[in-house]
């Protein structure tokens, strides 16, 4: 016998909220069992009554009709519900939560959720991108609440760009995935690094690589799938993830994910170090431009800090540390130095001497070493597969 799961599904005012109409008759569809608390505003975009013939619920939406209904009020309303999605949350909704502000029936309820809680950001791109909205947005990551990131695309103000709604069919996939995942890995933690570090010579220009952060994310996701909650610390790149078990720290340069990783390292079990780390950083950057002359122009350098090895140096006993060893001569060897040298529990080797291996590409082929030197080769395939190959051994050493 199947048990009905409960899920409470939150509109705000945006153009957006018509396709929460397809995402509740997604979950009706599915025998969820669908309540809905929806804002003033977003009244002006759909109707109580497509709202109520969908969910076969009453709608809620005025706070003080929340507090007098004796048999859902809305503190167990909050209680009732399994899972909490609000979409579209506007910029108003997010800066309520992320402030504690309850002065409406949505907001109310969201203060008093103690269950997962997943928000579908919905405005337009200037609005996503300012600083105190992404400012919102990470402090509620930061306290367990999961963002589905919205889209780039068309917007209803006539512009391009990040700011529409996930599609219902993927906010659904994201949830019922996270619903239906049990695992006996659910209470290990991992923190994986992603892309690359830039380090700046002055205010446009900087030293790079070509990194562009798919092994990371790959493994970021294996991990999540398998059950494992992730700190996913990254370097810039355009990718994006949606799992909800992934938490996502965005840094620039090398500096700020050694911060990054040094105040999340106590709290996990794995650390996987997938990034490309720059590996000098200019002695002293410039705040302006540098202006072309007719002469040569010298950058004096310094060797960046070793993320891998300050982590490895503070290692506690029950954790598993893997590095990557990206090399283009006598492979095997430094790959194995650098196990050693920096007493890691694995290496994963790369080298770009294979053919759709390394950088720019959706492929990898890499060697897996541990700390007995005992080695698996993975065979050239998609970075995920590879990263999938990966974690299986990886969780082979979990003690659980």
């Amino acid at each position: 016998m199947n048990i009905k799961k409960n899920i409470l599904i939150g509109i705000t005012g945006g153009i957006a909220a018509y396709k929460t109409l397809s995402l509740i008759r997604l979950f009706v569809k599915s025998e969820y069992d669908v309540k809905v608390v929806a804002t003033q505003n977003a009244l002006k975009f759909v109707t109580p009554l497509s709202i109520e013939t969908l969910s076969n619920h009453n709608l809620y939406s005025d706070a003080f009709a929340l507090a007098l209904e004796r048999k859902v009020e809305h503190i167990s309303l909050a209680q009732w519900a399994d899972v909490v999605i609000v979409a579209p949350a506007s910029a108003n909704c997010i800066g309520k939560l992320a402030s504690g502000i309850a002065d409406d029936a949505l907001s109310t309820l969201l203060l008093a959720v103690n269950k997962p809680l997943f928000l579908a950001p919905s405005m337009n791109e200037n609005m996503y991108n300012h600083f105190s909205v992404q400012k919102n947005i990470s402090n509620l990551q930061a306290n367990g609440i999961h963002i589905i990131e919205p889209e780039s695309g068309f917007l209803a103000c006539n512009t391009e760009g990040k700011g529409r709604m996930a599609e219902p069919e993927m906010i659904f996939d994201i949830i019922t995935k996270f619903q239906s995942h049990t695992s006996k890995y659910a209470k290990i933690k991992a923190l994986v690094t992603a892309g690359p570090t830039y380090e700046p010579i002055d205010a446009v220009r900087f030293i790079g690589n070509y990194s562009s952060g798919l092994m990371g994310f790959s493994l970021a996701e294996a991990l999540a799938e398998n059950g494992i909650s992730v700190d996913l610390v990254t370097g810039t790149t355009h990718l994006k993830t949606n799992h909800p078990l992934i938490r996502r720290i965005d840094v620039k340069t090398t500096a700020e994910m050694y911060a990054a990783c040094h105040s999340l390292a106590d709290s996990v079990d794995i650390i996987i170090m997938a990034a490309a780390v720059a590996d000098y950083t200019p002695l002293q950057a410039v705040d302006k431009k540098l202006k072309k002359e007719d002469k040569r122009l010298t950058i004096d350098l310094k060797p960046t800090v070793d993320i891998l090895k300050t982590l490895a140096d503070r290692k506690k006993k029950h954790q598993i540390i893997v590095g990557f060893a990206l090399e283009t001569d006598h492979e095997m060897e430094n790959a194995k130095q650098k196990l050693h040298k920096k007493k890691l529990d694995f290496v994963v080797l790369n080298s770009l001497n294979d053919e759709g291996a390394g950088f720019g590409v959706a492929t990898n082929k890499v060697s897996l070493i541990d700390a007995n030197e005992s080695i698996v080769e993975i065979p050239l395939q998609s970075k995920k597969l590879v990263a999938n190959e990966i974690v299986k051994h990886l969780l082979l050493k979990i003690k659980l």
